[in-house]
């Protein structure tokens, strides 16, 4: 018997995402993020945009399109968050009710909407249009309701001197990648 999906890929006005496809409750495992586990060393000398971090040594490649999660985009306003498990394993969460129809999101952070976001404008549906200040991560200010609740790897984030970015939540990039999307988005 087959399992229906709680989600489908869709086009949004960012290109592709992930929405339900029925209604998640709040609380209820969505998906993991799969990929092989590479050293952050080769991670740093990469050009993809798909690593995400599980600990100071490793980083998960979900750059194979099989990877569902690496569909699921940022929002200032997320409906889900991560969890990185004591095995390596990170699994998206719905942090609310989610609909069907709706946009499954998670907030990358705030190095990633820092280097990658903020200097092409977000387009999360909260900020779609809108060029916002910048957010205080941790602020209780008009400008940052953001409040993490996710749990985060121990890895501390490389400097801003390196070629390789740690990005909040985990996710990384290598420079050279930033650089190339920057392009792209002009």
């Amino acid at each position: 018997m087959l399992r229906e999906e709680l989600y489908a890929i869709k086009r949004t006005h960012t290109g592709l995402g992930l929405f339900a496809t029925k209604p998640i409750p709040k609380g209820k495992r969505i998906i993991e993020y799969v990929g092989r586990l590479v050293p952050n060393e080769k991670a740093e000398k990469s050009s993809g945009k798909y690593f995400f971090g599980v600990n100071k040594k490793w980083a998960i490649d979900g750059s194979k399109r099989t990877n569902t999660a690496r569909y699921i985009n940022h929002s200032c306003q997320p409906n889900a968050e991560t969890t990185v498990s004591n095995r390596r394993r990170v699994w998206i969460w719905a942090r609310r009710n989610i609909k069907p129809g709706e946009e499954i999101t998670y907030d990358y952070g705030e190095e990633y909407f820092e280097g990658i976001i903020e200097p092409n404008g977000c387009k999360c549906a909260k900020c779609f249009g809108v060029r916002r200040p910048r957010r205080r991560f941790g602020s209780t200010s008009a400008t940052s309701k953001n409040v993490r609740t996710t749990q985060r790897s121990k890895a501390p984030s490389k400097p801003a001197h390196s070629k390789f970015i740690s990005l909040g939540n985990n996710l990384r990039v290598s420079a050279h990648a930033i650089a190339a999307w920057s392009e792209r988005s002009r």
